[in-house]
């Protein structure tokens, strides 16, 4: 099940305050200003960003 929509339309990227989209395969929450990723873990968004991955290179 993916992330609720009314949850996707509150969350902030927490490093940059950026917008955020979701990407269903694999699943992450993604900054559209800075890049970062947050896992999704049991149909949970993890927005912490020690648990961020960074943009990759080629991006």
């Amino acid at each position: 099940m993916p992330v609720d929509k009314e949850l996707l339309e509150i969350l902030v990227c927490p490093s940059c305050r950026g917008e955020v989209r979701y990407q269903t395969d694999p699943e992450y929450i993604v900054c559209t200003k800075c890049g970062l990723r947050y896992p999704v873990r049991d149909d949970i968004p993890v927005m912490l960003i020690e648990e961020a991955e960074k943009p990759s290179a080629s991006s």
